[in-house]
């Protein structure tokens, strides 16, 4: 085991989940902070989490009413410098709002709140307070990102004239969180669009260093829907007939994940902590992840594209969808004087006027099975750490109005979707757009 450092900053943990687990433990094992309470509802995460931190009882909480509650009765207003918000969908807001009321810097999981007035309350939480908030935009923090913001910025493709972003959700992962899982339904998490792919939509911000300023939006529920169920589909997998010819068995699925160390901890960690045929097969006889995916209570889409307009006058597409292989995204950027096409990995590079094709391979790799982000999680719980160590908030690709801005356009996007309309994206205070078809360099997005 890492030893614990004493002496660097300290963060709290509310919400020991997968994404709460994998940045504490990068805290941990880089040996520059030290993680000194955590808040977790779940008895077995709990109890997990605070044995690998050696977390003394009087700082393992059941909730963060409780984390907050101690920091008051102790009289220091915080039990640490910095805290990390990983709780479900709609329980961001809150916390963080009283998080920051008690003069924690916040790393907070995406999205920021369930609803455009949440995350305007979070922020102004943080601006009054003085603190530091940084949201998980992970996808900023890849090598991937990094080159090929670079190859923008430098114009090597002269200047950006339009983008194409592709997100393959994969069948069995879409399955999984948006049909079986936690964010299956809008009045219970939010839109696919802003639970799923607002990583995204700020990715292209981030590539494209200015913000939409028109947008629409299609997209449903298509195929995942009652209607659509086969001839003779039971409601369970387990005692479904044509389940063995089924692209979304839930049996298959899940038993394959054991003996996986990466895939028992994503996806079958959300579904039991028992990992045994037994305990997955009790896990799919009695609870939510062994349902038949046509018999379930999901509503939100199963596909959509966003298009949009930018000041400078590019444009952009944006798609997810769930009926493809998990895989990593896919984008084309294509410029006056070249374009770019990318996988997440390997970047190719073609020159308009000589011609040629450069291949760039980043090092970076796919998303990993047990949900890490091409060690981008790591990236970004170093940043948070950097940032609490030293006071200044550079390491952070973005603050929050900067991620405020990015969750907007989804916003505005679902607006458009359920509208049939075109969407104007007003600027935020200060932002200075670009003149039309100049390079994205110099626009002011970080």
């Amino acid at each position: 085991m890492v030893p614990v450092d004493t002496t660097g900053p300290a963060v709290a943990v509310v919400g020991a989940g997968l994404r709460g687990a994998t940045y504490a433990r990068r805290v941990l094992a880089a040996g520059r902070g030290r993680v000194v309470a955590v808040a977790e509802p779940d008895p077995v995460r709990r109890a997990r989490f605070a044995a690998e931190h050696r977390i003394p009882p009087e700082r393992v909480f059941p909730g963060w009413r409780e984390l907050v509650a101690a920091g008051d009765a102790q009289g220091a207003g915080r039990l640490a410098d910095g805290v990390i918000i990983a709780t479900q969908d709609a329980e961001h807001a809150e916390p963080a709002v009283r998080l920051a009321g008690q003069g924690y810097h916040i790393l907070l999981e995406k999205p920021m709140a369930t609803t455009e007035a949440d995350a305007e309350r979070v922020v102004a939480a943080v601006e009054r307070a003085g603190t530091m908030l940084a949201v998980c935009h992970v996808l900023r923090y890849t090598p991937y990102t990094r080159a090929i913001r670079r190859l923008v910025e430098d114009g090597r493709i002269g200047t950006p004239i339009s983008v194409q972003h592709l997100e393959p959700v994969g069948w069995w992962h879409h399955a999984h969180s948006y049909v079986r899982g936690n964010w299956r339904r809008e009045d219970e998490s939010g839109p696919m669009l802003m639970t799923k792919s607002v990583h995204d939509i700020d990715w292209i911000v981030h590539v494209m260093g200015e913000l939409p300023s028109r947008v629409g939006s299609f997209g449903r529920l298509s195929h995942l829907r009652p209607e659509n169920r086969p001839a003779g589909a039971a409601d369970r997998c387990l005692n479904c007939a044509i389940e063995p010819g089924c692209a979304y068995s839930a049996k298959r699925l899940y038993l394959s994940c054991l003996g996986d160390p990466g895939r028992e901890a994503w996806p079958l960690g959300a579904v039991t902590h028992d990992l045994t045929e037994e305990g997955v097969l009790t896990a799919l006889r009695e609870g939510p992840y062994g349902r038949c995916v046509y018999a379930c209570d999901n509503d939100v889409v199963d596909h959509q594209v966003v298009n949009m307009e930018f000041p400078s006058g590019a444009t952009g597409t944006f798609t997810v969808t769930a009926f493809t292989p998990y895989a990593q995204r896919q984008t084309r950027i294509f410029g006056s004087a070249g374009c770019v096409e990318g996988d997440g990995v390997r970047i190719s590079l073609r020159d308009f006027v000589t011609g040629e094709l450069e291949t760039v391979d980043t090092g970076s790799d796919h998303e990993s099975p047990d949900g890490r982000h091409d060690a981008a999680d790591e990236a970004l719980a170093d940043a948070f750490v950097e940032a609490l160590a030293t006071g200044d908030p550079a390491p952070l690709s973005s603050n929050g109005r900067q991620s405020l801005d990015s969750h907007r356009v989804v916003w505005a996007a679902e607006r458009a979707r359920h509208a049939g309309a075109v969407v104007d994206i007003t600027p935020p205070d200060g932002f200075a757009a670009p003149p039309p078809h100049s390079p994205a360099k110099g626009t002011g997005i970080r």
